[in-house]
Formats: structure tokens, sequence, C-alpha cells
């Protein structure tokens, strides 16, 4: 930008500054002053004070010819992705996942005895657009809260069980203790779980966990199908393996920012699930 467009306030060193610690990335990670100099575009003397001043701070280190930067410019950037919300984190995976598989894929987390949608990326199809940032459901009966609830000590498990309410939404749907105990320790065991028409009829869902840098499981990713569209082989051949490459690059984020929830999770009304 020409010196006549800068604002009165714009400080011309601290961008001199910046320049130089650009002037680094993976193709050059140690250079010479000169070097240094000619991709910042200061003279010379100019780039050796930066270079010492960022050296002095720990930002740089030098061997006396050449300068490299240190780990502690992951500072400079610490705050922003510290920043980010697991929805955030998640958007633009779950788009991709969306643009691959063709259907429609939200990200959940776990709210008491519900999951409630918190990132949600629908296809084009007719009949996608009730299911919004905020929709609840039952837990225990969506494959997106069943890979949240298989994550949870067994003594969590058993309480939650203990309270549900465990009356049929469809002829399919599990409806004692027993069932859903084993299921979850199968869904546990094998990193995904199939729901298949247990919600609604017609509706198949396939979810896996979402993990933080400490292999929690913070939330679960689905997509959600006709059953008149996808078979439950083809939902295991075609789909699983998009989704679970998805949620291991959110995991590779979460590794890198720490983010979470922030704030309470949205409260919303049950809407239909064939909106899923």
């Amino acid at each position: 930008m020409p010196d006549a467009a800068r604002a009165p306030h714009f400080v011309r060193s601290f961008e001199r500054g910046l320049a130089v610690i650009r002037a680094f990335d993976a193709d050059h990670p140690a250079l010479t002053l000169s070097e240094v100099a000619r991709a910042s575009e200061l003279t010379r003397a100019a780039a050796r004070r930066f270079l010492l001043t960022l050296a002095d701070l720990g930002y740089v280190h030098t061997d006396g010819r050449l300068f490299r930067l240190t780990p502690r410019v992951l500072e400079l950037g610490y705050s922003y992705l510290a920043g980010f919300t697991l929805p955030q984190i998640a958007a633009p995976h779950l788009e991709q996942l969306v643009a691959q598989v063709r259907e429609s894929s939200s990200l959940c987390v776990l709210d008491g005895d519900d999951v409630v949608y918190v990132a949600r990326v629908p296809t084009s199809r007719i009949m996608t657009a009730s299911i919004t940032v905020g929709t609840r459901f039952p837990a225990h009966v969506t494959s997106v809260g069943r890979v949240i609830l298989a994550d949870l000590p067994d003594a969590e498990i058993e309480d939650r069980l203990g309270r549900a309410d465990l009356r049929p939404h469809t002829a399919r749907t599990l409806t004692s203790a027993d069932a859903l105990r084993a299921e979850l320790r199968r869904v546990r065991r094998q990193g995904y779980s199939l729901v298949d028409q247990e919600l609604e009829d017609g509706l198949r869902s396939v979810a896996a966990p979402v993990r933080d840098r400490d292999g929690a499981v913070v939330g679960g990713v689905n997509i959600a199908v006709h059953a008149g569209r996808n078979s439950v082989e083809s939902v295991r051949r075609d789909l699983l393996p998009h989704l679970l490459a998805t949620v291991a690059r959110i995991d590779a984020d979460l590794r890198i920012t720490g983010a979470g929830i922030t704030g309470p999770a949205p409260a919303a009304g049950r809407d239909s699930a064939t909106h899923r």
C-alpha cells in the first residue's frame, strides 16, 4: 500500500517487523540476512535491526549466519486460534463432506439427554430445511447421540439409560436398556454408529465421534440419508469412509486450536426427523 494511502495511525515499523517474520516459510525455514532483506524489501541494516530485536524477544534464533524462527512465534497466532469454537472449526469440513457425498451432514453436541445441532450443511434436496442450529433430538435414539454416549463412563451410561424415555419412535426403535447398552458397547468398539430407521421411518443415519486434543469425545458428525436411496450396506461402503476422513480432519484441527463450544447449547423445539 502506498504511503499516501496509509491512515494517520499506521505504524510503518510494525509493518516492517511483520514482513521480516513472513519472509520465513516452509520452503525457506532458514535465511541469511541478505535473503531476509530481499524477501521483506528492506535494507540490510533495517532487516538486521528487526532480526536482532526478534532474537532478543525469543522469536528468532541465529547461529551467526542463518536466522530461523523459533516455536515462540506460535504465540502470535494462538489467541486467534483459541477464539475458534467447535462449530467454526467443523463447518468447512462439513461443507467438503457434503460436496463429496451429496447428502446432508451435521455436527451435534450433547446437552442433557438430547443432542443439539450446532452446525449443519444441508443438501439442496426437497425437505431439508426444517433442521437448523439448535434443533434437538433424544441422544439415545440417534446415531450422533450414540457415538457421544458410547464414550461416557459406564456408570454415567447406566444413569442415563435409567432415566431415558424409551418409548418407540418407529417399529425399529431400540426400547430396552439392555439392547441400548449392547449397542453402545458395539459403537464404542467400532468407532461409529449406524441407526436404521429408529428415529423415523425412511431415515438412516451414520455418525462418528469428534475428539478434542485430549481424546475426549466433544461431539459427533453425522450423514443422514433416505432409506429408499441408500441401503445399510451402501451407507457403510460409500459414506462411512468419507465421514471418518472428515472427523479425522476436524480432530486434527482441534488438536491445534483446542476449540470448544462457547456458551450454553442453544435450545429449540424437536422438528420432524425427515428433515435431518
